[in-house]
């Protein structure tokens, strides 16, 4: 098969299974790299191709009242974290590999390390999160020095870190915040150590919240990080200042949060002037 039938198959995604921008994508790109890098027969232009044009949606966001609604029918860990993102503005991932040397209690921040594009962050740490936090990175020490005893208690190394720094991966500092139930074996030395929580724990719990609250929007656990910057925003926060907490490249993407303002701020139906 040849140019023609990839283009085929493409347009068949795009028209028949109406698929999103995004995974028309990444079959092009998947299915090119396969003729350029492994079969050595780069497919070149296709004139023909029916590309899926990408939507621009609004973020959903949660009222003030809803977020306090779920967070109060959620428990344990899984709520920590979600007031964590919600509070600071973190992504999923961003939540459950926060190491704990970049949480700083004294001046209440939180580090983010190579975040979506690979860029480093600063973001707020709730006040009234202190205590628990602390609480909760006691059971982590705990159980970290239960692993040490018993020839684990390390955690995995980005990059190169491990052979620049041996002893680091031992270290308290770089434990995982919210480390997993498990110890699994790493790299070649076969070595125990014990990675960070899966994202689908706290989306599951967030998820099952929702339902417990009936809250009937499309609301997904990244709908906490929309809504921090939603209601900054609303409370006076400069659009600059929320730009740099969530470390968005671009104002432009920033800005998709005042038209969720605008939209319903200031504005009265003219069906109730009737």
């Amino acid at each position: 098969m040849g140019p023609a039938e990839v283009e085929t198959f493409l347009n068949h995604l795009a028209v028949q299974r109406q698929v999103a921008a995004s995974t028309q994508s990444q079959a092009l790109n998947a299915l090119v790299f396969l003729y350029e890098n492994v079969l050595t027969r780069p497919l070149g232009q296709m004139q023909g191709l029916r590309r899926v044009q990408k939507r621009h949606r609004v973020p959903v966001v949660l009222t003030q009242d809803e977020v306090k609604t779920v967070l109060s029918l959620m428990e344990g860990t899984c709520r920590l974290m979600a007031e964590l993102m919600y509070g600071a503005g973190l992504r999923v991932h961003e939540c459950v590999t926060l190491r704990i040397k970049d949480v700083d209690f004294s001046t209440r921040t939180i580090s983010v390390r190579n975040s979506k594009g690979s860029k480093d962050r600063t973001t707020v740490l709730p006040a009234q999160l202190g205590s628990k936090l602390q609480q909760h990175l006691l059971r982590v020490a705990t159980q970290h020095k239960e692993d040490l005893a018993r020839g684990a208690g390390l955690a995995p190394m980005p990059d190169a870190l491990s052979r620049k720094y041996p002893s680091a991966s031992s270290s308290f500092a770089w434990q995982y915040a919210f480390p997993s139930t498990a110890l699994r074996p790493w790299g070649d030395s076969g070595r125990l150590v014990r990675w960070h929580t899966s994202d689908t724990t706290i989306q599951r719990a967030f998820k099952k919240a929702v339902a417990q609250a009936q809250i009937h929007k499309h609301a997904s656990v990244h709908c906490l990080r929309h809504s921090f910057a939603t209601h900054l925003l609303a409370a006076g926060t400069d659009i600059r200042t929320i730009q740099l907490l969530l470390g968005h490249r671009s104002l432009q993407t920033t800005m998709i949060y005042t038209h969720v303002l605008q939209a319903t701020r200031n504005v009265t139906s003219p069906l109730d002037s009737l």
